[in-house]
């Protein structure tokens, strides 16, 4: 990698044109490392030398200083996973004119204020919506009949921004698993389609949306339609919904429906202002996406929080080890783009979809563009003082958008083709200057053995991993939890990896009482 590295700087260097540039990187690449390609198609010229530095160079750990030493640590992994080249070719297939195109047809229907005409079969949302769920039921045709779509309707009641009762409707796509011990679980993608203007009630002023949020309901169109081809062990469902604007509406009717019915929703990700690498503050940046998470979950009992606050956990939440997981494998997938978690579950006083499912005890994150821009977000379509207000399609970065797909659509394919995360993770009781883990097994067939991870605990992702073979329990000799966080992960026969389990302390038994109903906390 270090000799593709130098060669891709070394091409920069000569005097070429932009083609000959660019062609040669993608051969390079093609040599090294076939991810890198969709970004070097795409990227403006003058920053092809910034992908070339996204080639992996393998060092060494660099040695303490004079007069310092390390503290002793026990041999780890660092070995990177293999790459899965189902996940490569999805990554590749995104197409940021297919992204182009949606957008712009969903900002000609003029607006998709959830409280617009539902009639109308060109303005309005219920346009929108039935135009949605005609390229869905085409993306479907490619599944093998794996792929089914719905329109789940519901009537919401009046509400703050409800003046009267409206049916609105959630376009739902699910692509079945197809392992038997795994379909069951579900793993979620979605934008919503709804737009608004200055005021959310507001029916009938132009609401184009095109960054809010025609860019992330393009975003999971492109998903599904590259996706439903391939086969996946857990099943994937990309939806759209209506009401995020009036209070997150159709995503709570479907979190709800969901908890109604024990739905298995291993982790869900809402794509919402996706659309712009140009923020209002004048940074223009084309390889970052933001992934909020939170930490002490929004459902948390008074139990749990007693326990956490006895042994820690305030960053382990099963949302942040989702983000922590997208991370590790996107940036893998897609090495043009950083994804920059940020710990608190919204940005400042805001909220999204992902939230119904955080109070209703599902892992869920929500991607955002790094810098937004609000002259292009809720405003009215006008030019004030020189300046264009209003959210148009023209201030969408296409292939920007393109790529948090690519992000998201990774990070969902190693979800739906990895084990489930190991369940009832536990710390026996006692102290100890060994950490003893203990876990149940995983029902997956192809399951070929578990790994920890650990980190410092100041550490915001996982640095350290073990592997400890086909077994439910293992001890870190040396290694005490007073000093560090540790998760557990199951890994299937194809290297394929689940995001970790955070132990909970196994709750303390006294001399001669039956055991505890629960070995632990709920996760």
């Amino acid at each position: 990698m270090r000799i593709v590295r130098l060669l891709l700087v070394f091409v920069l260097a000569l005097p070429l044109s932009a083609f000959a540039h660019r062609y040669a990187m993608v051969v390079l690449a093609t040599n090294a490392d076939k991810a890198l390609i969709p970004s070097l198609l795409e990227a403006p010229p003058e920053e092809l030398a910034e992908i070339s530095k996204s080639v992996p160079i393998n060092r060494k750990a660099a040695p303490p200083p004079p007069g310092k030493t390390s503290r002793p640590r026990r041999r780890a992994s660092t070995a990177a996973p293999s790459r899965n080249a189902q996940i490569s070719k999805i990554v590749s297939e995104i197409d940021s004119r297919n992204i182009e195109n949606t957008i712009r047809k969903l900002v000609s229907f003029g607006t998709r204020n959830t409280l617009s005409d539902q009639n109308n079969p060109n303005r309005g949302i219920g346009a929108a919506r039935d135009w949605l769920y005609g390229e869905f039921a085409k993306a479907a045709q490619r599944s093998g009949g794996r792929m089914t779509v719905e329109k789940q309707t519901f009537e919401q009641p009046k509400a703050v921004r409800i003046p009267q009762p409206t049916m609105l409707t959630n376009i739902v796509a699910t692509l079945k698993g197809t392992q038997p011990e795994s379909t069951n679980r579900v793993y979620v993608v979605s934008g919503h389609y709804d737009s608004m203007c200055n005021s959310a009630i507001d029916a009938r002023c132009d609401a184009p949306g095109a960054n809010d949020d025609a860019s992330g309901t393009a975003a999971v169109l492109e998903m599904a339609r590259v996706m439903a081809k391939y086969s996946f062990d857990a099943t994937i469902i990309f939806m759209t919904v209506p009401g995020e604007e009036q209070a997150l509406l159709g995503a709570t009717y479907f979190a709800e429906t969901a908890k109604k019915n024990n739905t298995d929703i291993e982790a869900m990700f809402t794509n919402d202002i996706i659309g712009s690498s140009l923020g209002g503050n004048g940074v223009r940046d084309r390889h970052t996406v933001r992934v909020f998470s939170e930490g002490v979950p929004s459902n948390e009992t008074t139990q749990e929080a007693m326990i956490r606050r006895s042994v820690g956990g305030e960053n382990d939440s099963p949302s942040r080890q989702l983000g922590r997981f997208i991370k590790e494998t996107s940036e893998r997938y897609v090495p043009s783009m950083k994804v920059w978690l940020i710990y608190r579950r919204d940005r400042y006083g805001r909220g999204g979809d992902h939230q119904p499912f955080l109070e209703r005890g599902y892992a869920a994150v929500r991607f955002t563009e790094p810098n937004e821009n609000y002259r292009h977000q809720h405003q009215n379509v006008r030019v004030e003082n020189g300046i264009q207000y209003g959210d148009l399609p023209q201030f969408d970065d296409f292939k920007y958008i393109a790529n948090v797909a690519r992000v998201n659509a990774a990070a969902l394919a190693a979800l739906a083709s990895a084990p489930a995360r190991p369940k009832n993770a536990v710390f026996p009781a006692g102290q100890s200057n060994d950490t003893q883990i203990k876990w149940d097994a995983n029902k997956e067939p192809d399951i070929a053995g578990y790994e920890i991870v650990w980190r410092d605990t100041t550490e915001p992702v996982w640095t350290h991993s073990r592997a400890v073979g086909n077994v439910n329990t293992y001890t870190m000799k040396g290694i005490s939890k007073d000093n560090y966080f540790f998760g557990v992960r199951a890994v299937d026969k194809s290297g394929n990896r689940s995001p970790a389990s955070y132990p909970r302390p196994l709750p303390r038994r006294r001399t001669g009482t039956a055991p505890a109903e629960s070995a632990a906390p709920p996760e």
